[in-house]
Formats: structure tokens, C-alpha cells, sequence
């Protein structure tokens, strides 16, 4: 094998989180820039020499021709052994559960999540350790270091392995196996629902239309829904990863899943609709004329987990991120169950998931999951919501409003100002930082501001304190407003407004969530004096 040593410039700029690093394709796929971002990701790991590596993507343009160039980076470096899903395919869950299948040393990820595809769209590559999970904050910052010291990138020459064939072939001393990139998720599915169950709900008539939004979990939804489970033809909508998802977003949200929310709120509408996102890790659910807030849906899980055989004992312990309203809270107290609160990025609910502290986990982000795998699992939420539909025989409204009932509802909305001018957006938080002091006791519209403070976390595992991690406003009455600057766009930077209040009387537990909440919103954009900073009235998105 013929190895090059090719002289490479420093690239710092975005420094990876939990997602990998995310820049636009063209940015990604120019000459030397992901080859010197994977010799980085190399050097800041410690090498990969004698290793076994898990790699996979979801599709998207350029995943292919970046995936041969990681095989011969790889080689270059010594790695041993590879294992690919065929086509270059694995959702974001099914890649964490290979690494932990088959005791991988990690694995590389070649995705943007629910950012948009195609050549004019977005790019990623995300690397995760040996649990299954995205890389802990040690590893990203040793990244991040070695992105601004790189000299030269090792690569070999060698000719394309061929993804479309299953199967194992000897690359001069490394081994390259392409596996069926669902049959290894699908049988830990099958382990944790109860398959007869679903599918005499299926035979009985019960409807569901999944959009996989031409992204990662096609595959996965067409093999389990409809083959396995017995789910009619057409039950899995857009199911062929597209390498520009088709022109969809895949973000299964209320503005890039409009088709689906309209058929839900139609007489015709199924009994559930779901989608993903472009990775699989996200998930969308629906009841006819009611949308269930990820916030809720990881507390109806929680409460109702027990009616899976995978989680017969009901779980150890509960996590959500900050931000996620505190309806798995009251679940948790009911449980008598211990609840941590952790700072968005599912590499925090990592450490609890591995001490055994924790079953179930999610974010507000549409994201949840369970100690089955490492990362938050769209399609593993959506056999979970079956699996209680099956045994409790009720429809997801009267789940829903049954829930509300015991726990209480937690009105929660997210508004998203997109693509605004960086400076302008972190002056806002700076400014709103340095008053947080000061808030206490002051009126804001008609509620009044109880308490505020910047979060911060302690891992109660190993220590470690993560700081600046969202501003938490406390009004009157309950309710709470969190403001957070996200990382996951690729064009300025997007402001994340979260409103939450609760409700006990179950007679106003059928309010519009944006009314009900339309007090807290009020306070909020006068606290943070909004439309002062970035000249916007109105969100681009409202989950």
C-alpha cells in the first residue's frame, strides 16, 4: 500500500460539539478541507492504528466520494479493521448500536442531522467513542486543537471499495466489511418491543403514515413497519434516502413536516402519524388533531415504558436537558425515580446512561431515548409509542389527555430566530447575562421575573462543570422562559426562545399551547429586549 504525506494548512474555525463540525458541502468537499478535518479528528483521538471503526452517514450529497477518502485516510493510518453499511448508510442509532455491538473503538458519522442537503446544502462528519455516543467534550477540544496544528495529512492509494456489496474484502493488512446497515438495529428492536402486540395492532386496522423524509431512517422503517411488523404498503411515505432528501428538510417540524400536520388535522387523518429527521435520531409524533410536544412524549414514555418488554421494571432513573420542560419531572417524582437535569447535547446523558443512573432520556429538540444505544433514536420513540398503543388500547388523544390528567400540563413552546447577524444575537445574551442579576423582583408585561440565573452543570459522575448553558428566566405563576444560542446552523447564528408554563386545573388543559403561553412570550421578548437587538418580531419556527 502506497501512503502519501500531504502538506496541510491549519483549519480552525468551527470549533466540533456533540454534532460533529457542520459547514456548508462546498465548504466541506473543497480540495484538503475534510482531509485535513479527518486527520485532525485522528491526531486528536490519539491515532487509529490497529483499531475497528464503525462508518456510516445518511446519505446526503458527497457522503459517498467523503467516505472513500476516510477508507484511504484510515488505511494511512493503520487502522485494522472497518465496518461500513452498505451504500455508505447508517442512521445516527443504528451506527451507536453497532460501535457497542461489535466493541468498535468508535466511529465516523457523516451527517448535518436535520440540516438541509444536496450540493448547495449542509455537510457534516461527527465522531463517536467507543459507548456508542458522540465524543465527550475532552475529545472535541483535543480536536479542536488539532484542526489549529495540523501539518500534513497521511493518505492511501488504493482503489474504491465497493459499498454496494455486502460483504468483507483485505486491503493491505486492513480488513473493509459492508454489512446490511438494518439488521442489526432491527433485531435490537425486536428485543425491546413486543412485535406480536404491534402487529396484531397493525391487523386490526390500526393506520399510520411515517414520513422518513427521503433521509436515513427509510430503510429502517420500511423493513421493520411494513415487513416485519405487517404495517400496509405505504405506511413508510419518502422512504429512499435521496442525497438532497428530495428537496424536503429534513426537520420534522411543524414547518418542514407541514404536509404530515395537515393530514393529521384532516378528517382522513391515520391513527398516528411520525416522522424523522435526515440521521434518524429525532422523531415526530402525532395524533389525529393532536401533535404531541417531544417534551411530552418523553414523559408519556417514561410513565408508560413499563409496557415494553425491554423495560418490564420500569426505569432506574430519568434525564432531560435543561430546556425540555419539566413534565418528565413530575413523572420521575411519581416514579420515585431520580430526575438530572443536564445542558443540551446527548453526549451529557452519556455518563448517566453508562453508570446505570438512568433508562430514558430526551431533549426538547425532538430528541429521546434509552440505555439501548448511545444516541437519541427517532425511530426506537415511535416503536415505543406502538408498543403502548398495543397494550393500552386507547388513541393517542385520550393517552395524551389522560396524562394531563394525573401529571398536570406543561404548556411548552420553542420560538427559533434563524440566520441572524452573529454579533447582533450574542449581544443580546451578553447584555441579558450581565442583567440577570438584577432581574429578580422587576416586572416584565404582566408577570413579574422571580428569579434568573445562567445554567450550569455538575456531571455527578465524573465531576466535571459545564458552564453557560442557557439563560433561565422564573416568572410569577409558574412560568419560565430559557434563552440559548445554537450551534447546529451553518449560517449565522439562530436564537432559541423556550416558554413553558404549567397548568394543574384540568379543565385548561385544552388551551392553545401559543395562547396559553402567550403571557410568558410577551414577558420574555421585553426582558431580552428582542426586537432592540435583532430588529425581529416574529420566530422563523414555532415547535
Amino acid at each position: 500500500m502506497d501512503i502519501e504525506t500531504v502538506p496541510a494548512e491549519p483549519i480552525a474555525g468551527q470549533k466540533p460539539g456533540t454534532s460533529g463540525l457542520r459547514k456548508k458541502t462546498k465548504v466541506f468537499l473543497k480540495p484538503g478541507y475534510l482531509e485535513n478535518y479527518i486527520q485532525a479528528i485522528i491526531d486528536g483521538i490519539g491515532g487509529v492504528a490497529g483499531g475497528t471503526f464503525v462508518i456510516g452517514g445518511d446519505g446526503r450529497y458527497g457522503n459517498r466520494r467523503a467516505m472513500q477518502t476516510l477508507i484511504r485516510m484510515l488505511a494511512a493510518n493503520g487502522a485494522r479493521h472497518l465496518i461500513i453499511g452498505r451504500e455508505g448508510l447508517l442512521s445516527t442509532p443504528a451506527a451507536s448500536c453497532l460501535i457497542r455491538k461489535r466493541q468498535a473503538d468508535g466511529g465516523f458519522i457523516f451527517s448535518a442531522s436535520h440540516n438541509a442537503g444536496g450540493e448547495d446544502g449542509d455537510f457534516g462528519l461527527k465522531y463517536n467513542i467507543a459507548n456508542g455516543g458522540p465524543a465527550p467534550e475532552a475529545v472535541t477540544a483535543a480536536i479542536y486543537e488539532a484542526t489549529k496544528t495540523i501539518a500534513f495529512y497521511r493518505i492511501a492509494e488504493m482503489a474504491p471499495v465497493d459499498l454496494a456489496k455486502i460483504g468483507t474484502s483485505e486491503r493491505d493488512g486492513m480488513s473493509v466489511e459492508v454489512v446490511d446497515p438494518v439488521a442489526d438495529y432491527a433485531a435490537l428492536m425486536e428485543e425491546l418491543f413486543d412485535f406480536e402486540a404491534i402487529a396484531a395492532l397493525f391487523s386490526e386496522g390500526f393506520t399510520l403514515s411515517y414520513d422518513a423524509m427521503n433521509a436515513a431512517t427509510g430503510p429502517y422503517a420500511k423493513a421493520i413497519l411494513e415487513e416485519r411488523l405487517g404495517a400496509p404498503e405505504g405506511t413508510v411515505v419518502n422512504g429512499e434516502p435521496l442525497a438532497d432528501f428530495g428537496g424536503l428538510h429534513p426537520d420534522p417540524n411543524p414547518v418542514h413536516a407541514r404536509k404530515l400536520f395537515e393530514l393529521m388535522a384532516s378528517p382522513e387523518a391515520p391513527d398516528m402519524g411520525a416522522a424523522s429527521d435526515g440521521d434518524g435520531d429525532r422523531n415526530l409524533v402525532l395524533g389525529p388533531g393532536l401533535p404531541v410536544s417531544p417534551s411530552d412524549s418523553i414523559a408519556i414514555l417514561a410513565a408508560n415504558a413499563h409496557l415494553a418488554p425491554g423495560y418490564a421494571k420500569g426505569p432506574v432513573g430519568l434525564a432531560r436537558s435543561m430546556p425540555t420542560s419539566r413534565a418528565l419531572d413530575r413523572v420521575a417524582e411519581r416514579l420515585g425515580v431520580p430526575l438530572f437535569e443536564t445542558p443540551t447535547g446527548w453526549k451529557f446523558f452519556g455518563n448517566l446512561l453508562d453508570a446505570g443512573k438512568i433508562t430514558l432520556c430526551g431533549e426538547e429538540s425532538a430528541g429521546a431515548g434509552s440505555d439501548h444505544v448511545r444516541e437519541k433514536d427517532g425511530l426506537w420513540a415511535v416503536l415505543l409509542w406502538l408498543n403502548i398503543l398495543a397494550r393500552r388500547k386507547e388513541t393517542i388523544p385520550e393517552i395524551a389527555r389522560t396524562h394531563w390528567a394525573l401529571f398536570g400540563r406543561n404548556y411548552y413552546t420553542r420560538h427559533d430566530y434563524e440566520a441572524l447577524d452573529t454579533e447582533s444575537a450574542e449581544a443580546l445574551m451578553a447584555e441579558l447575562s450581565t442583567r440577570l442579576p438584577e432581574l429578580a423582583g422587576t416586572s416584565a408585561g404582566t408577570l413579574t421575573v422571580e428569579a434568573a440565573d445562567d445554567f450550569a452543570y455538575r456531571d455527578p459522575i465524573d465531576g466535571s462543570l459545564t458552564e453557560h448553558q442557557g439563560l433561565r428566566i422564573l416568572f410569577s405563576g409558574g412560568g419560565r422562559a430559557v434563552f440559548r444560542l445554537s450551534g447546529t446552523g451553518t449560517e449565522g447564528a439562530t436564537l432559541r426562545v423556550y416558554l413553558e408554563r404549567f397548568e394543574a386545573d384540568a379543565e385548561k388543559h385544552g388551551l392553545d399551547p401559543q395562547e396559553a403561553l402567550k403571557p410568558i412570550l410577551e414577558a420574555a421578548r421585553e426582558v431580552a429586549r428582542i426586537k432592540a437587538h435583532i430588529g425581529r418580531t416574529h420566530p422563523d419556527v414555532i415547535t
